[in-house]
C-alpha cells in the first residue's frame, strides 16, 4: 500500500486496517513528517500533526509486531516556504526553517522498486505538492511505477487520480 497526502489523522485508521493485509506501507506526502517526527527525526518546518505523534508511534509499533514494514522518506525535496518554487534535496533530517514538500530521489527509487515488484498495489495520496513542478517528481515516480507494475494496481482518491491524469497515465 502507498499512502500520502496532507493529513495523517485522515489515514491512521486506514493504516491500522491494512496491517493485517499488506507486507509494506510506503508513506509520503505531508503525513510522512508526523511519522518521522514520531520516530525522533528532525523535520524542520514541515507540516506535523502534533496531536497524532503518539498514535503514529503506536501504529509503527503495531506494524513492527506484525512484521509489516512501514517505509518513510529517507530524503526530501524542501523549500523555505510553501510558496517556494525551487527545491533543495536534504537527506535524513530536515534543517530548521525548511519544509519537506516532496520525497527525494532516493525515496523515489526505493518506492518505485517496491511497486515494480509487487503483486498488488493500492495507492491513495500524493507524495508531495505534485501540482508544482519543483515538487512533482515523487508523485510522478510512484505514478510511473504504478503504470508499469505487472501486478494489480488500484489508484484511489481525488489527488491520486488527478496526478495520474496530469501525468497522462490514467489508461495505464
Amino acid at each position: 500500500s502507498i499512502l500520502g497526502g496532507a493529513n495523517v489523522s485522515d489515514k491512521l485508521a486506514v493504516v491500522r486496517n491494512l496491517l493485517d493485509r499488506v507486507d509494506e506501507v510506503l508513506v509520503g506526502g505531508a503525513m510522512a513528517y508526523t511519522f518521522l517526527k514520531a520516530k525522533g527525526v528532525e523535520v524542520g518546518a514541515s507540516r506535523v500533526e502534533e496531536d497524532m505523534l503518539e498514535e503514529c508511534r503506536s501504529v509503527l509499533a503495531d506494524a513492527e509486531a506484525r512484521g509489516v514494514t512501514i517505509l518513510l522518506p529517507a530524503d526530501h525535496r524542501c523549500a523555505r516556504s510553501f510558496e517556494a518554487d525551487d527545491a533543495r534535496v536534504m537527506d535524513g533530517a530536515i534543517e530548521d526553517g525548511w519544509m519537506g514538500l516532496d520525497v527525494g530521489p532516493q525515496t523515489e527509487a526505493l518506492y518505485a522498486g517496491r511497486v515494480g515488484g509487487a503483486g498488488t498495489v493500492v495507492w491513495n495520496g500524493p507524495m508531495g505538492v505534485f501540482e508544482w513542478p519543483a515538487f512533482a517528481a515523487g508523485t510522478r515516480a510512484v505514478a510511473n511505477a504504478m503504470a508499469r507494475c505487472p501486478g494489480t494496481t488500484v489508484v484511489g482518491g481525488g489527488d491520486s487520480a488527478a496526478a495520474m491524469k496530469l501525468f497522462d497515465l490514467r489508461d495505464q
